[in-house]
């Protein structure tokens, strides 16, 4: 796999709408700025991509929706890991 610029923004990218869509599916309010699932996001879609990629279904023409399911899902878990961990902390957001 080459990287290239275009890539790496394509990448930003789909990292921020996972990240927003990862927000959507975790139920209840999550005590966390939206820039911190937006970075959630953009990790999770990268992990995503490695983990399809090992797994041998990235390989498609257009968009890959399993590998984009994958990427909400990673994201879900870790809003949902991230957000309870402020719980317990006892952090609270506004």
């Amino acid at each position: 796999m080459e990287l290239t610029v275009w890539g790496i923004i394509t990448a930003l990218f789909v990292g921020l709408i996972v990240g927003a869509l990862g927000r959507l599916v975790v139920p209840g309010r999550q005590p966390m700025p939206i820039w911190l699932h937006m970075l959630i996001g953009v990790g999770a879609a990268l992990l995503g991509t490695v983990i399809a990629r090992a797994s041998g279904f990235a390989e498609t023409a257009g968009i890959d929706w399993r590998e984009l399911m994958l990427q909400v899902l990673l994201a879900a878990v870790a809003v949902a890991l991230v957000s309870g961990v402020g719980r317990r902390r006892g952090v609270t957001h506004r």
